[in-house]
């Protein structure tokens, strides 16, 4: 048996994987193996929607570098934002449409 993983990391590996993040970059953020995230999603039963209009980038910033970001409205207009706390800090994803 492993060692087991609070429930915190796998339901935020989850809501990262929904966000269109891979494998590899949610273990680089959270420190989990991306091989137990894969098999949280196979688990659970995740399906991720396919969406080829929207791009999704994400950002790690403290509370000043956050706070900063929204006060600049071009950083967000046209764009979806969520907002997600990583501990001391927070993750930012946006979705911007691909240009035609």
């Amino acid at each position: 048996m492993g060692k087991k993983i609070d429930d915190y990391y796998v339901n935020k590996s989850l809501q990262l994987y929904l966000e269109g993040l891979t494998y590899r970059e949610i273990e680089r953020i959270l420190g989990i193996s991306h091989v137990s995230v894969m098999n949280w999603v196979k688990k659970y039963n995740i399906k991720r929607p396919y969406n080829t209009n929207y791009h999704p980038t994400y950002k790690i910033l403290n509370a000043s570098e956050l706070g900063r970001y929204f006060s600049e409205t071009e950083n967000i207009k046209g764009a979806g934002v969520i907002v997600t706390e990583l501990g001391d800090k927070f993750m930012l994803i946006k979705w911007e449409r691909f240009k035609d």
